[in-house]
């Protein structure tokens, strides 16, 4: 059973969010490609060994403005005390589900509780909206992300080899989506 952090606050993005997202460290270290597989807990995955390096995706603040206000989408911000520590994107999918667009959290503020903070807020905004469910992808070198998402009762529900084939032919980076059905 975990214990909420009672320094741990999820709130509606406001005004501070670009400065929170650019004083932020969301990179983390890549050791290993899983090799998913659906059926298969994240454990049971085959993993191929790489030289490590460094992950971080670029994110654009500016990126996601249209999706605060707007009635099918929303910005979350996790706060531990007054400090800015994590944000979740979510909209509402073509296919009726809710849609994590993006969820990050920085370094510092990892295993702290931010990351499930921020898919409780998802999950009651989406029932708030009668929702039948959440989806988000990640990819097969966040092994953490993954394991989170297993753990939070997220089912495997696709796998795509190909998908950032676009950005580098030789990629093993795959994109890994996962479900999650009330």
């Amino acid at each position: 059973m975990s214990t909420v952090n009672p320094a741990l606050a999820v709130r509606v993005a406001d005004e501070g969010f670009e400065a929170y997202v650019l004083g932020c460290e969301f990179g983390f270290r890549v050791e290993a490609y899983g090799q998913p597989q659906i059926g298969k807990k994240v454990a049971q995955w085959a993993l191929a060994p790489v030289s490590p390096y460094r992950k971080c995706y670029g994110i654009d603040p500016e990126e996601f403005r249209s999706y605060r206000n707007a009635p099918d989408s929303a910005v979350f911000m996790a706060y531990l005390g007054e400090r800015a520590v994590g944000h979740v994107v979510v909209s509402t999918n073509w296919n009726g589900l809710a849609h994590v667009d993006e969820l990050a959290v920085d370094a510092s503020a990892r295993r702290s509780g931010v990351a499930r903070a921020l898919l409780d807020v998802v999950r009651f905004w989406a029932q708030k909206k009668s929702l039948p469910g959440i989806m988000l992808e990640t990819q097969n070198n966040n092994l953490a992300a993954c394991r989170l998402y297993e753990r939070y009762g997220f089912e495997l529900g696709g796998i795509d080899h190909l998908r950032y084939r676009g950005i580098d032919p030789e990629t093993a980076e795959v994109a890994v989506f996962w479900y999650l059905f009330f």
